[in-house]
């Protein structure tokens, strides 16, 4: 019982820390005079994409085997797969709860589209960034050439022009409302800039750590209901890396911040398809298997899904909801390809 258990314990610990988190970034993104959008996509993101970075980099660098190594070419995957399908689609099902709860008080009906005509603009932008980049990723990996190592510089140039279009793009989206109180000073109207990073990092370093933690339960528990070390890797632990995302998207649209979370998704997509995928260039041979390339068709049709709901300003909850539907089909395509 003790993995199912921690289990419990990793994933309220993780909830807990996501709310000290996104509480102090929104105030570390006012002290960096940034844009809303801006403290999704870039601050956000970065927080809660870095201790998955830093574990990739870990796999490919320090591994003892090209199997050991290949673990970060998995999770330089997954992840994508996890925030497209699952992430996306819990946003979408918090977004039809808070809804039908408010139905009575809001004259807003469930299959109302999300956001404004200029917050879809910005989002699809984002999916548009990483449509290509990660198409391209999927491409290499099917490939072999002696300077295929070096492309994996130009995804770190990718992300970092990214990250200053975004940090130049200012804030052009609408209000979300008065911040709450930092919570490591519930008193002060303007918290302390040493108590913002303070909280922040704090907050990122429970998530880190809690998150490995939940990651090593599922492989103790997967064997336990009689599922293969390769169906545990595919399925449950990208789902656990991604928590963090997942759970900031929880709290933001708990608290009616939609365009944050959405944001912070869409960051965290940018951030997996360039930088895990950088270091599995410069450090593996970065050749995929049939199961390595099924994740990657998912995830882009998952993409294009979003990406026509959002250009043509149809996106409802219902259909970012819908967009779960396709880890579902990976699940169901992946039983053949690992059989």
């Amino acid at each position: 019982m003790i993995p199912f258990v921690l289990l419990v314990v990793c994933a309220v610990a993780i909830y807990l820390s996501c709310e000290w988190f996104v509480n102090a970034v929104e105030w570390l993104g006012r002290r960096l005079d940034v844009g809303k959008m801006a403290v999704g996509t870039i601050l956000a993101a970065f927080g809660t994409a870095l201790p998955e970075s830093v574990v990739t980099l870990v796999a490919v660098t320090t591994g003892e085997s090209a199997e050991a190594r290949n673990i970060g070419v998995g999770a330089a995957l997954g992840g994508p797969l996890a925030l497209a399908t699952v992430a996306y689609g819990v946003t979408g099902a918090m977004l039809l709860l808070e809804r039908r709860r408010h139905r009575e008080r809001s004259a807003a009906p469930g299959g109302q589209v999300l956001g404004d005509e200029q917050d879809m603009r910005r989002l699809a932008k984002d999916q548009s960034w990483f449509l290509p980049v990660f198409a391209v990723k999927i491409a290499l990996g099917l490939v072999a050439f002696a300077v295929k190592p070096v492309l994996g510089l130009l995804f770190f140039a990718v992300y970092a022009v990214y990250f200053w279009r975004e940090i130049r793009s200012g804030d052009d989206g609408g209000d979300d409302g008065e911040l709450e109180p930092l919570k490591l000073q519930p008193s002060a109207a303007t918290p302390a800039t040493w108590a913002v990073v303070l909280q922040t990092l704090a907050a990122v370093a429970v998530i880190f750590g809690a998150s490995q933690l939940f990651v090593r339960q599922l492989d103790a528990i997967g064997p336990m209901l009689g599922l293969s070390s390769a169906v545990t890797a595919l399925l449950l632990s990208p789902v656990a890396t991604e928590l963090p995302e997942i759970m900031n998207a929880v709290i933001w649209v708990r608290q009616g911040k939609t365009r944050l979370a959405l944001a912070n998704i869409s960051g965290a997509m940018m951030i997996q398809a360039t930088v895990p995928s950088g270091l599995g260039l410069l450090f593996t041979d970065w050749e995929f298997d049939g199961a390595l390339l099924w994740a990657g068709l998912v995830t882009m049709a998952a993409v294009v899904h979003l990406l026509l709901t959002m250009r043509a300003h149809r996106l409802t909850p219902g259909r970012l909801a819908f967009a779960a539907f396709f880890y579902l089909v990976f699940a169901v395509g992946l039983v053949p390809i690992l059989g």
